[in-house]
């Protein structure tokens, strides 16, 4: 054996103990794999080996004749008798599929026989002396059974055997010395010790090998198990054991594709736990999470059994995908799935709405042919549905249909997006600078409420201010917009005054000027900071309980500003019943200054403000020149483009004491 060889046995032998320690603890059992598995290799090597040991077995026939030509026609028949034989057998075997081990014993009795074959008929050779040479061939076969063939130890070692116990059996009758006989007996024992020891090692060798293959079978198995693990554990949600997003969003295209390509229909459902913001305040966070999952868990099961799948979307949201042939079919299912939370009466005591337990809103939407449909719009379609739900007062289902005057009322799917807009985010301030004309310094500015939907896309304040007023979300709104703007901007020292539009319905609500000082109190700001903007071009009774909320918001020390001035027709009756600290005065009388008349009516209109003693405000400054204008008239204030655009907080700070160049006239 080859030096590189016995140093890799030496290395690989205390990996055993190692691996059968970690892999299979019983020696035995990794024995009988080995021999298994080794099985595989001694059918595949047995044929190509024995061809190759018959053909050198015959081509020696050529040595027979050279140095005992007396039995030379002996020994090359029992040669052919032999070989024959074997790969007769052989081949018999191979197609029988036999058991390995009549193919070990087929090789070996092939070694055997034919060394009885050579070897008698050579002993009898009346040349004694070419025969005392020839018998030390003989070793050639005890190399054979010990290194040609992949025999196990155990099968090598009683071959070789025979083959010794041959050769001195013949060796007795052989004429020759005692010298010789010794001798060659001695060769003969350390051929056999010497092959039998090389085997050892190989067969060693080979179980050492296969310890390290099967080792690293073991790795790779794990190594696999821990990548599907990793992978499985990147696609599920922690909390849920759901499906998250990622893997959900995968399922759905996987949908999609199917669809378009084979017209596999199926649906989307949206399920929004019910005032679920509410549950966790009042509960707390741990029964939140435990709320969450036993949703989920009932939901998987659920969902299984319509052959559907389901994942947690994001916060209290899950999603449920199932192919489905008929709307009917995906209102059935979404049915189920708001039945299915309401029986778990999970309590839930501060939902103020009537229901005491814990229940869901569904929003579906169903696949339909519609040119230049893309992926994200069914689910934009199912949030739509799910708005449209939570807008008919939750704990229902809504099926997207663009067909219904509902759905496709573009008012009716603002007033859904209001009552969730303060919890998801959707609604914001920005802000626009309002500049005193004599310094040039932004004094003030004019909080703004925009309303985008989950998609990024703006909602118009002109559409969604009317449809909050209708619908009353303008109190919620309006009190979040005051408390939103006193936190961002009021505690900042560089500006004077903000201003929030304040809408009737607000000033008529119970309650409205108490909250506006609750709201000054927790941002730790004097009232005399904060403006409320009185529209006037909106409709407004001289109501007693109105006029009484002014009173008190002035109290407070709040200034109160009437905005759009000149739009309506209440304007001068505002003017005599309140003490306005500004009137803005709508922008539409400052464009229409490109006209003599025009430029007469609002210069009419500043001197009946001058005369009255608020201070006037002139909004919709676009350019240079109307903003000279405006300092000819000695205006207060001026807002517009062209002094600011409308922009968040943080981008506005650094302008808050840059003065703006005064032109000279």
């Amino acid at each position: 054996m080859s030096s590189y060889a016995m140093s890799a046995v030496a290395e690989l032998a205390p990996v055993e103990p190692a691996i059968q320690t970690q892999a299979l603890p019983d020696p035995a059992k990794l024995r009988t794999q080995f021999h298994e598995e080794s099985q595989a290799a001694r059918r595949s090597a047995a044929r190509p080996g024995l061809y190759i040991a018959v053909i050198i077995y015959l081509l020696f026939a050529a040595t027979d004749i050279l140095l005992v030509p007396d039995v030379a026609a002996y020994t090359i028949a029992a040669r052919f008798a032999v070989g024959v034989t074997a790969l007769v057998t052989l081949e018999t075997l191979l197609r029988l599929d036999a058991p390995t081990k009549w193919l070990d014993i087929t090789c070996a009795g092939a070694i055997i026989l034919g060394y009885i074959g050579w070897l008698v008929p050579t002993a009898a050779s009346a040349n004694h002396e070419s025969v005392s040479y020839y018998m030390v061939f003989g070793t050639i076969f005890m190399m054979s059974a010990n290194l040609f063939f992949t025999f196990q130890f155990s099968f090598s070692v009683i071959t070789s055997t025979i083959i010794l116990l041959i050769l001195y059996a013949v060796n007795y009758f052989v004429p020759s010395t005692l010298t010789y006989k010794l001798v060659f007996g001695a060769f003969y024992i350390s051929c056999f010790v010497f092959t039998s020891y090389i085997n050892w090692k190989l067969n060693r060798e080979r179980y050492n090998v296969f310890l390290n293959a099967l080792e690293a079978r073991n790795q790779h198995r794990e190594a696999t198990e821990r990548g599907k693990a990793l992978l499985k554990l990147s696609r599920t949600d922690p909390l849920t054991g759901l499906e998250n997003r990622r893997a959900v969003d995968e399922r759905l295209r996987d949908l999609w594709g199917s669809w378009q390509r084979h017209g596999r229909t199926f649906a989307v459902l949206l399920i929004d736990v019910d005032f679920f913001k509410r549950f966790n305040d009042y509960y707390g966070h741990q029964k939140g999470d435990r709320c969450l999952m036993e949703v989920a868990d009932s939901l998987r099961h659920l969902v299984e059994q319509h052959n559907a799948s389901i994942g947690r979307y994001g916060g209290e949201e899950f999603i449920v995908l199932a192919q489905a042939k008929r709307h009917e079919d995906v209102v059935t299912l979404a049915e189920d799935i708001r039945q299915e939370v309401e029986a778990l009466a999970i309590t839930h005591n501060e939902r103020r709405d009537g229901t005491q337990v814990v229940t869901v809103s569904v929003g579906a939407a169903f696949t339909r042919d519609e040119a230049g449909t893309k992926l994200e719009k069914i689910i934009q379609e199912a949030d739509r549905a799910l708005y449209l739900a939570k807008a008919d007062g939750r704990n229902c289902v809504h099926l997207f249909d663009p067909n219904d005057p509902q759905t496709s009322d573009e008012s009716e799917n603002v007033a859904a997006l209001l009552k969730i807009a303060i919890e998801r985010e959707l609604i914001s301030l920005v802000f626009q600078p309002i500049i005193n004309m004599r310094t040039g310094k932004i004094e003030a500015m004019e909080a703004l409420m925009r309303l985008t939907m989950p998609d990024g896309t703006a909602v118009p304040p002109s559409l969604f201010i009317p449809v909050a007023e209708r619908t009353g979300m303008i109190l919620e709104l309006g009190r979040w917009a005051i408390r939103t703007a006193c936190r961002e901007l009021m505690s900042s020292e560089h500006i004077r005054t903000i201003s929030v539009n304040v809408s009737p319905v607000q000033l008529k609500a119970p309650g409205f000027a108490a909250s506006v000082a609750a709201a000054l109190g927790e941002a730790g700001v004097t009232g005399d900071r904060l403006a409320l903007e009185i529209t006037e071009g909106l409709e407004m009774e001289m109501h007693s309980d109105v006029l009484r909320c002014i009173s008190d918001l002035k109290l407070l020390g709040i200034k109160v500003w009437l905005d759009d001035f000149g739009t309506g027709f209440a304007g001068l009756s505002w003017l005599r019943l309140i003490d306005f600290d500004t009137v803005k005065i709508d922008r539409s009388f400052l464009h229409d200054c490109v006209t003599p008349r025009g430029r007469a009516m609002f210069q009419d209109i500043v001197e009946l403000l001058r005369n009255r003693g608020p201070k006037i405000l002139v909004e919709g400054v676009e350019s240079e020149e109307q903003l000279e204008l405006l300092r000819r008239l000695d205006i207060d204030h001026a807002q517009g483009f062209h002094v600011g655009r409308p922009a968040r907080a943080e981008s506005l700070r650094p302008l808050f004491e840059a003065p703006r160049r005064q032109k000279t006239a």
